[in-house]
């Protein structure tokens, strides 16, 4: 994977003259070869579980404790005091517990208990690893949002869909490697999947936006109204004619460089992608069948089941990290009041689309390698916020759940303490989550490093370690 030198990749192909694809190099990718395309698939280092992931981000931030992980003495000690500290520095002021307003039950042969909140998911708990002890550093939305996407809270960070296609490329020369479906403007917006130091061309491409309905949400300028394709491939070649005399006349500046050579790389692939994404972003093909599954008959859950549908499209042909985010641009699952009212109609929304992708990708047997990711930026406190409804931010525990791409299926890790307020056993930082990710898709996130400003930079810093237990 890449380890860059003080000599980088990006100064050989300047000082040679030579483009994306006129020479394959060795030894500067930790020993294995360069693809000639920055888009091509590449190795990874070990036997991966998984080829491509779908994450299924919850902007707002769930309640773990009224979903997916149940705590009978919550139930129990409701509106009694907290029996130890809450955090010293917290998003705003709490009191007592505040029991679930859900029923959970037993699913499955694995007898996992999942809040009433989820009938539809529920039926898939035997598939779901759910990860109980997940924790964070930042009780804000906007670095909450930052440290899950990036790594980071308070810096400018490559985010982990740029990593990966960075580091494994694309299995699709026609599509990017990574791809948001209406994702968030908000809380970091671009930051949460753009490239920021790596080459720009791993940045995510998005296709519409929280503020805009899914069926509207479309790659833009896919197709020109003035040029043919033929025309269109005389100006490119043009164009990168003009952009390689130019790099070959002027002094060797590496970065500047490495930014000319991913914009040729990023018009090519944008002529590429007009002959294979409008026919994936066409979903008239589908069955009425399919379409139910997701749940497009129905105005509650047609949104974010065109996403999931959408996802499953992409993966399907080869789109390596594919996003998926649950944001109607207000309050999403941020319930500091109306939690009854708010999950209720959150979950609605999600449910059913979550598990007909679940039972797709199961039937077209892209399950077993492709690894679904759900998870919010933070959970919820299992004291009340407000007077009786509400809960507040909580970074210190909340659940994550993965599917398929190696994982054990039917399987619990970790847990918080008796009431849901702090990770506590078999703890998940995020920097662990996106190491044990990284490992399943067959990378070392220790050796998966950028060189900049004078250090080598990783998805996971200075930390992380693989959740190995996890592994199927």
């Amino acid at each position: 994977m890449r380890a860059y030198t003080q000599v980088t990749r990006r100064e050989v192909l300047q000082r040679s003259a030579l483009g994306f694809g006129a020479l394959a190099l060795t030894g500067m990718l930790a020993g294995e070869a360069a693809a000639s395309d920055p888009a091509s698939p590449r190795r990874p280092h070990f036997r991966a579980r998984a080829r491509r992931v779908i994450f299924l981000f919850m902007k707002g931030g769930p309640s773990h404790v009224d979903t997916f992980e149940h705590k009978p003495l919550l139930q129990r000690d409701h509106g009694k005091p907290l029996p130890f500290a809450k955090p010293k520095v917290t998003f705003a002021q709490t009191g007592n517990l505040l029991a679930s307003p859900w029923k959970f039950r037993e699913h499955g042969q694995c007898g996992h208990r999942v809040s009433e909140l989820f009938p539809h998911v529920a039926r898939h708990v035997d598939e779901l690893c759910f990860l109980h002890s997940m924790h964070g550093t930042n009780p804000a939305h906007g670095g909450a949002l930052l440290k899950l996407h990036t790594g980071s809270d308070n810096f400018v960070r490559p985010s982990m869909g740029a990593w990966v296609a960075y580091g494994l490329g694309s299995e699709n020369s026609g599509l990017p490697a990574f791809l948001t479906i209406c994702p968030t403007l908000a809380h970091g917006g671009v930051l949460n999947w753009g490239a920021a130091f790596l080459p720009p061309h791993y940045a995510g491409t998005p296709m519409g936006n929280a503020s805009i309905a899914a069926r509207e949400a479309q790659v833009r300028h896919i197709k020109s109204a003035n040029w043919t394709p033929e025309q269109q491939r005389l100006q490119l070649d043009l164009l990168e004619q003009m952009n390689r005399g130019h790099m070959a006349a002027g002094p060797a500046d590496p970065v500047a460089a490495g930014a000319l050579e991913s914009r040729i790389a990023s018009f090519e692939l944008a002529y590429r992608m007009q002959s294979s994404m409008p026919e994936l972003q066409d979903l008239s093909g589908e069955t009425e069948a399919t379409r139910q599954l997701y749940g497009m008959d129905n105005p509650v859950t047609e949104n974010f089941g065109r996403q999931c549908l959408m996802a499953r499209r992409f993966a399907e042909r080869g789109v390596r990290f594919v996003q998926v985010t649950h944001s109607d641009n207000k309050v999403q699952w941020d319930q500091h009041g109306d939690l009854r009212k708010g999950h209720t109609e959150k979950a609605a929304e999600v449910d059913k689309p979550i598990a007909g992708l679940l039972t797709d990708l199961k039937a077209r047997g892209l399950l077993e390698d492709t690894l679904v990711i759900w998870s919010g930026e933070f959970g919820r406190t299992p004291t009340v916020q407000g007077t009786t409804d509400g809960r507040d931010h909580n970074p210190w525990g909340f659940t994550a759940w993965l599917a398929g791409g190696g994982v054990k299926p039917g399987f619990r890790y970790g847990a918080t303490d008796d009431y849901g307020f702090y990770a506590e056993r078999e703890r998940l930082h995020v920097h662990d989550f996106h190491a044990t990710i990284l490992h399943l898709l067959g990378i070392d996130h220790e050796r998966l490093t950028f060189r900049h400003s004078g250090r080598n930079f990783r998805l996971t810093d200075v930390s992380g370690y693989v959740a190995k237990a996890i592994l199927a």
